[in-house]
């Protein structure tokens, strides 16, 4: 049984990422804890008068919250659902956005947080909302992230960005590897640089480690030259058809330069593709 946690601020983008993640799991037994964190700066734009106390402010946004709670579930129920293997419960906390999702995570034992993200805005050029990008840089939780324009699709090639530099044991892979048994998806472990040089001694022992791993699933190497890794991955994309995007957070080069960067530019991997984002498993959660 998984326990995935499904963060929601009841916008579009929210909604499409429950709508994949329900999708995603359909055939796996799932606890799906829906979850919803009131905090000061949502009650301080929710248009309530500016001379009500805190206790009455608070129950005004309570209220508001179960509500649209209950809206959310209502909708959900209209999707073709596996009923024999989802539960789904809710979930509505006060408390700052990050220690809110730290709390369920260690309550629930949550294997999967899966979210929307806004994605790039005409006028602020950034890939990741700010919650978004506060839950991969503070929260080890494994973390599938859905852009709003994300249409769920079976994943049948993933795409593993990486530079052979292994800071991280690699059964920190497993939930990747497990997918990939799941949909019988193909990997492809894709190196970008930006001049075209051949692997270091290090580099190619790590290879060999990485092909050794996913020795039972279909995967293939990949190289690009190019001088921003984005631009990389961008090309790849193009120019194949990748339905995932998966990175290591412990290997902070490449995660920061994927997601990360301020220009976007030609780069819309980020409004498109889902990525996940894959956390060293704390010891005390099996």
């Amino acid at each position: 049984m998984k326990n995935i946690l499904l963060p929601t601020d009841f916008s579009k983008n929210s909604w499409n990422a429950i709508n994949y993640a329900i999708q995603f799991f359909q055939n796996q037994k799932c606890n799906f804890y829906i979850m919803h964190i009131n905090n000061e700066s949502a009650a301080m734009t929710s248009g309530m008068p500016p001379n009500l106390d805190n206790k009455d402010r608070d129950a005004i946004q309570l209220k508001h919250s179960e509500l649209k709670m209950r809206e959310l579930i209502e909708r959900i129920e209209n999707l073709p659902l596996n009923r024999k293997r989802h539960n789904f419960y809710t979930l509505l906390e006060k408390s700052p956005f990050i220690d809110g999702i730290r709390k369920i995570i260690d309550q629930k034992e949550i294997d999967f947080i899966v979210m929307g993200t806004k994605g790039a805005s005409s006028l602020e050029k950034i890939i990741l909302g700010s919650n978004t990008a506060d839950v991969l840089t503070k929260v080890k939780c494994n973390t599938l992230v859905i852009p709003e324009n994300a249409m769920y699709i079976r994943p049948k090639e993933i795409a593993l960005p990486t530079d052979f530099t292994l800071s991280h044991n690699l059964h920190i892979l497993d939930p990747l590897s497990e997918i990939l048994e799941e949909f019988n998806s193909a990997l492809r472990i894709l190196h970008i640089s930006k001049y075209k040089e051949d692997l270091n001694k290090d580099q190619i022992q790590n290879r060999e480690l990485l092909d050794e791993y996913f020795h039972q699933q279909q995967h293939s190497f990949h190289y690009s030259t190019e001088s921003k890794v984005e631009i990389g991955i961008q090309n790849f994309v193009e120019n194949r058809s990748i339905n995932m995007i998966c990175m290591v957070a412990k290997n902070i080069n490449y995660f920061q330069k994927i997601l990360f960067h301020s220009k976007v530019g030609s780069i819309s991997y980020h409004t498109d593709i889902p990525f996940l984002v894959i956390h060293e498993k704390k010891e005390s959660h099996e």
